[in-house]
């Protein structure tokens, strides 16, 4: 993720819906953290056939004007939100046209982070909510990707950031950004090594969590020293690592995890640890693509 010196915007999609602020609250407080401007993206759709709406006019060009000066509203309303919350923001909004999860992901080739909003929905609605926009947009991004949940969650004193780790490169890249979040707020970090064992019982279970062990200290041992001020606690759970890493950032600020690894996270990648951990953290997830080859 950026540093300070980088003016990369902290981008967010904005949802219509006034009473939804949390992404947005999320962003704007990240933006002004990182001394970035802030971006609100709200993207507009296209005339489909099928509409049934009474008062859609019948021409294109009314049609366009009639969503650009709705989608012009909801931009407005977002940076009045953002400026009454942080006053020394910089706000750049973004009215885009088109499908959402391109319109992101083209977004994110220059940005800091893109922050996103989540309602915990069944698989079902998933499909047509605002997963359907999260998932792709994690999946495939340029930048590490916010997902906030709707409503707002119970933080715990002392404030902390949890991380999973796996030992691999990529889950490295996320143990820095987490890091670098406990550091601007002040919070601890505890990093995860979620250790889950396998169908066949394993002889020597010590060795195993003792390896599990090295590669946690490994990990985190440089980044200790780059960030003294952190408060760094380092644990081996046992389970599976959705349940488990779920489980203990219930009352964090956040989660971070990367798109894929190895180890304790053997075959997932965000179809399965990541996409998850969407469904069922109820703080924010920060997830982190893997670096270019």
């Amino acid at each position: 993720m950026a540093g300070a010196a980088d003016r990369r915007p902290v981008v967010v999609g904005v949802d219509p819906d006034p009473g939804r602020r949390m992404a947005l609250a999320w962003a704007a407080d990240e933006a002004v953290r990182r001394r970035v401007p802030l971006r609100p993206v709200h993207v507009e759709g296209v005339p489909t056939r099928g509409t049934r709406e009474p008062d859609v006019p019948s021409s294109w060009e009314q049609w366009n004007d009639t969503l650009h000066r709705a989608g012009k509203q909801v931009l407005d309303d977002a940076v009045d939100f953002v400026t009454a919350r942080c006053p020394d923001a910089v706000v750049d909004p973004l009215l885009a046209e088109g499908d959402p999860v391109w319109v992101l992901r083209e977004q994110s080739r220059d940005a800091t982070s893109v922050v996103l909003g989540s309602r915990h929905l069944n698989r079902t609605r998933e499909v047509f909510g605002s997963a359907a926009v999260a998932l792709p947009v994690a999946a495939h991004a340029h930048c590490p990707v916010v997902v906030v949940p709707e409503p707002e969650h119970v933080t715990q004193e002392p404030a902390y950031f949890v991380v999973g780790v796996d030992g691999s490169e990529r889950s490295a890249v996320a143990v820095d950004l987490a890091f670098e979040e406990a550091a601007l707020r002040g919070a601890q970090l505890r990093a995860l090594y979620v250790w889950q064992p396998g169908p066949l019982r394993i002889f020597d279970e010590y060795a195993a969590q003792q390896e599990c062990r090295r590669l946690l200290s490994e990990t985190v041992a440089g980044r200790r020293a780059r960030y003294p001020e952190v408060d760094l606690r380092h644990e081996l759970l046992t389970g599976h690592p959705v349940r488990a890493l779920a489980d203990a950032s219930a009352h964090a600020l956040g989660l971070v995890v990367g798109t894929r690894g190895h180890g304790g996270f053997t075959g997932m990648m965000l179809g399965s640890v990541s996409q998850g951990l969407l469904r069922h953290a109820r703080c924010p997830v920060l997830v982190v693509p893997s670096p270019p080859a």
